[in-house]
């Protein structure tokens, strides 16, 4: 057995391993390595071949030891799982790059390697954004719950106020399919929204998002190079990632599965693809059947050979997916939306939200309030509430934003109990506050825990949820079926 081949068996068992063969005096990830992962393995396709490590991507462009790959593991869907952020600072004693202050603990103050200063990154992967508000915003905001110290600071040069929220790293793979850049669209500096446009605005965006992350999360004194920011988004681009094998099913992609991130790659997708809200730009209907790469396995199974239920289980996941009717209220972006006549409820399913053929995210920008930013504590609406009882939410800052007007009667005035404003505390309007984007749901099960904010420890919380939330009305069986299907994305 090679070096090389012996590194990359023993990156399958062994934890916190990058699994790097060495081709020509160049470090590189070989192309398709999987990864294990809490259900079975993971791997990335790259256009490109073999990840080559000499890229900036996996180079300290900053001041404080952090590369991108910091953030965006390879193993972990270019995200951070949280049961490897905690090997991290166990085998470091916290002094891996990542729990540098100024994110990676719960104020920029904290001391670096105390795990209490850590908490929410280690329970559950969260890093802190600070967010100046903007000026002249159409709502106040104040903090109610402050558990750390830093929830609202002021900036000493223009003096306005800064923001605490913290959020999950989001993946740096299958960007291809974005319809907005960042959690709240701060990075979305060209729309993504007309497919004439859409990959040079991509690249534009990526570019803005990769130079903000070195000068912000690195603490870099300079931008990085057009060179080097060119390499670092070329390499993004390239990147599929998704679930390839299954413990229980097996693989992903044989017997009819197209399973696997080289499916993924061929995947046809621009934007407004079977856009649910009436966007398609080529007039073609909204399908709901959205997710097919399990189709097969509803008919056939294949041979005998000890995967069938399991497959089964995921062809029926599938399906519920597709089908099972959600009952969509109380959805700020959805349910209060002039362009839909302002509807209290919508009859969809879940891919009415996620509607991207094989992808899992919404084909056009559509930034959503599902309720996952209200503290449990203060929430009024019965089914929010009886969704929030289901996750394991982090102790985060709670603020009150006050002052908007209500869409249905101008005259009375809104209050929001948020722990996240989202896009409003980036364009400072009160349509936008609390509303942020659905993520691709490709890879999930190599990077828990789920939601923005980490509240879902697992699938089992995240279906719960949404059972909850939308009135699904799942059994225990859909329930494991719907889960055995989110695990092999």
């Amino acid at each position: 057995m090679t070096n090389s081949i012996r590194k990359s068996v023993l990156c399958l068992v062994v934890p916190f391993c990058a699994a790097i063969a060495v081709i020509a005096g160049t470090a590189v990830i070989p192309d398709l390595h999987p990864f294990r992962d809490p259900t079975g393995y993971i791997a990335t396709y790259n256009t490109s071949g073999g990840i080559d490590k000499s890229n900036p991507f996996f180079q300290s462009l900053g001041t404080n030891g952090r590369t991108c790959e910091t953030c965006h593991q390879a193993d972990q869907a270019f995200s951070l799982s949280v049961v490897k952020i905690r090997q991290r600072f166990v085998f470091t004693e916290g002094k891996d790059p990542l729990f540098a202050p100024v994110d990676g603990a719960n104020c920029p103050d904290d001391k670096q390697g105390d795990a209490a200063s850590h908490s929410l990154l280690l329970n559950n992967g969260l890093v802190r954004v600070g967010i100046t508000v903007p000026a002249n915003p159409e709502f106040s905001l104040t903090v109610v719950h402050d558990p750390y110290g830093c929830a609202i600071t002021t900036d000493p040069e223009t003096g306005r106020l800064i923001v605490s929220v913290y959020r999950r790293p989001l993946p740096s793979t299958n960007l291809g399919f974005l319809s907005t850049v960042m959690f709240d669209g701060r990075e979305t500096i060209a729309p993504l929204n007309d497919e004439k446009t859409f990959t040079a605005n991509l690249i534009t965006d990526l570019t803005h998002q990769a130079t903000d992350a070195v000068l912000t999360h690195a603490q870099a004194s300079r931008p990085p190079t057009q060179e080097q920011l060119g390499e670092i988004v070329k390499l993004e681009r390239g990147f599929y990632t998704a679930q390839v094998f299954d413990d229980q099913a097996g693989a992903l992609y044989i017997n009819g599965g197209n399973g696997g991130p080289k499916f993924l790659s061929k995947q046809l997708y621009y934007p407004g693809i079977n856009d649910s809200l009436g966007g398609e730009p080529h007039g073609k209907p909204f399908d709901p059947t959205a997710m097919t790469m399990y189709a097969a396995w509803q008919a056939s199974l294949g041979p005998d050979d000890g995967y069938e239920n399991a497959r089964a289980d995921i062809a029926a996941g599938e399906k519920i997916f597709n089908t099972q009717r959600v009952r969509i209220t109380g959805v700020r972006g959805l349910n209060d939306n002039p362009a839909l006549h302002n509807p209290p409820e919508i009859d969809g399913t879940c891919t009415t939200c996620h509607d991207a053929f094989n992808v899992g995210d919404h084909s056009l920008p559509l930034p959503l309030d599902i309720g996952t930013s209200h503290p449990l504590a203060f929430e009024t609406d019965p089914r929010i509430a009886g969704g929030l009882a289901q996750l394991s939410a982090p102790d985060l800052p709670v603020y009150l934003v006050a002052g908007c007007p209500d869409p249905r009667d101008p005259r009375r005035r809104l209050t929001f109990y948020t722990s996240d404003p989202g896009k409003g505390l980036v364009s400072g309007r009160c349509s936008d506050v609390n509303r942020g984007k659905g993520l691709v749901l490709r890879g999930i099960a190599a990077r828990a825990p789920y939601f923005h904010n980490g509240a879902a420890a697992n699938l089992e919380e995240l279906v719960d949820f949404y059972n909850n939330r939308f009135q699904m009305g799942l059994t225990d069986e859909q329930k494991k079926q719907l889960i055995a299907f989110l695990n092999s994305l």
